[in-house]
């Protein structure tokens, strides 16, 4: 490996109308400065890419702050620290932060966290199932929509990095029948197979709403919202009385120019006695240790079980984003960079 102080960056340059484009991204090459006190130095190994990271491409108030024009983005990441100028770090140490869209990071040591590498579970686990992803799943099912054994629950987007988890977190935790919906045939065997659903189905076959009542005849308890639209519409036609959503995300929208159209059945929540909670995981890392170890212990037990697609080189972290917003992953989307790189 070559010893190198060269960081290759992705930079936002223009706010994307619609679909998103590469012109709206640049590839900069930026020579790290000497290490000041406290710093460390970062190999990212792997870098993630998020269906919200559409929303901080635009400038509008929202929980995190829009990602600046000219200025390289961040999100998650894990590599292993290559510098160090702080007593806490050692090199060799695999940290987890969220100076992503690199391959090299240098910042304050209070941006990095050390976390053990496992046996038999690759680095870019912390992205996923040991990760932000898997924990958004376990506290909108557990903690949002207050899932209680016996019920019955609808997931949508089922055969992404968050919905897969929901599935397998629900089927642990005493859910009667779990549906999911995803956007190919493949996708759907996958959910009945490996992931554990009970049914599943493509909504490009057909209407939503008509593919879960057939899947669910008597009605959900719980719906995991990843897409929006049709399938909460479908959601709100499909609850049982008390039915409770966690309202994580809306990806079919993030790129619509034109207004969204709510659903036309809103007076269900009335009339079903409904609860339907947007919710953010910032606002539930007190959960992470609780998380983490029964996470932990599922993994080792084989009881959850996970996918990732890989994109290859930094270079192409756009392609990897511009492929996730069109559904062509399947569980995580990560981007392997260079690999790791060695300085003192």
């Amino acid at each position: 490996m070559v010893s190198s102080t060269l960081s290759t960056q992705i930079q936002l340059v223009n706010r994307p109308v619609g679909w998103p484009t590469h012109a709206d991204f640049r590839t900069v090459t930026v020579d790290l400065p000497e290490l000041s006190a406290g710093q460390v130095r970062v190999a990212n190994e792997f870098v993630s890419v998020d269906p919200y990271m559409r929303g901080r491409m635009n400038d509008v108030k929202s929980y995190v702050p829009p990602f600046a024009i000219g200025e390289t983005m961040t999100g998650g990441a894990v590599g292993r620290v290559v510098a160090s100028a702080s007593e806490a770090f050692a090199v060799g140490d695999v940290v987890t932060h969220q100076y992503g869209w690199r391959d090299l990071v240098q910042q304050d040591a209070a941006g990095f966290r050390v976390v053990p590498e496992l046996p038999g579970i690759p680095l870019s686990a912390y992205l996923g199932v040991l990760g932000m992803t898997a924990l958004t799943a376990y506290v909108g099912l557990l903690e949002v929509a207050r899932l209680k054994k016996g019920d019955t629950v609808f997931v949508s987007g089922a055969a992404g990095a968050v919905g897969s988890m929901v599935g397998q977190i629900a089927r642990l935790k005493g859910a009667k029948r779990v549906i999911g919906s995803a956007g190919s045939a493949q996708k759907v065997a996958l959910l009945t197979g490996k992931y554990g659903f009970d049914a599943a189905f493509n909504y490009k076959d057909g209407a939503v709403s008509e593919q879960l009542a057939a899947a669910a005849p008597d009605g959900i308890d719980v719906y995991f919202d990843n897409v929006g639209g049709e399938h909460l519409q479908a959601a709100l036609a499909a609850f049982r009385d008390g039915g409770r959503a966690a309202m994580c995300g809306a990806i079919s929208l993030y790129n619509s120019t034109d207004a969204p159209a709510g659903p036309n059945n809103l007076s269900n929540i009335v009339t079903r006695g409904l609860t339907l909670t947007g919710f953010t995981v910032g606002n539930f890392w007190d959960h992470l240790p609780a998380f983490s170890a029964e996470m932990a212990g599922w993994l080792a037990s084989g009881a959850v079980v996970f996918d990732e697609t890989i994109v290859d080189g930094i270079d192409n972290a756009v392609d990897a984003f511009l492929g996730l917003m069109r559904g062509e992953n399947i569980g995580k989307m990560v981007v392997r960079t260079r690999g790791p790189v060695t300085t003192v």
